[in-house]
């Protein structure tokens, strides 16, 4: 189970590069439900998401480069990626800020992600004042919605 909020960044912190980074490319299979494929550095994967915008099941699948090579030329829509940088959140050692920094189609796009044990400590947990908005509950920045883009090609729906 995901348990997660997202928040557009208003200010990025300053020293954010200090951080562990990721480097991150995904592509969208089918987006109800959501079925993505991923290289986040030198590992492959393939991700099954069910529904919800807070909390959702989510399973990943580890791929070999081959077979994710394979089922990126299948995908839909726009591949994504971007820069993702593990940031503590500072009075609570267990969480970690995911910021997401993209590049390509949604270069300037800053998000950031926490994922919390449990619903109760999501809903009670305080943004850091370099946040924005709250967008976990629109859905409007979800990345299988971000992937469908301005294109022409629809994401599929099964």
């Amino acid at each position: 189970m995901e348990i997660e909020r997202k928040y557009l960044v208003k200010q990025i912190p300053e020293n954010y590069e200090s951080f562990p980074c990721h480097a991150i490319e995904q592509a969208y299979l089918c987006t109800g439900p959501v079925v993505r494929v991923r290289r986040e550095d030198d590992s492959y994967y393939l991700t099954y998401k069910g529904k919800g915008l807070l909390s959702r099941e989510e399973y990943n699948l580890p791929l070999n480069e081959q077979a994710y090579r394979h089922l990126l030329a299948k995908a839909d829509g726009i591949i994504l990626t971007k820069k993702r940088y593990l940031i503590p959140v500072e009075g609570a050692g267990h969480l970690t800020i995911e910021m997401d920094v993209f590049e390509g189609s949604y270069q300037g796009l800053v998000l950031a992600e926490v994922e919390f044990p449990t619903e109760e400590e999501a809903m009670a947990f305080k943004a850091p004042e370099w946040f924005g908005r709250d967008v976990t509950f629109s859905g409007e920045f979800q990345n299988s919605r971000l992937a469908c883009g301005d294109t022409n090609i629809p994401c599929k729906q099964v």
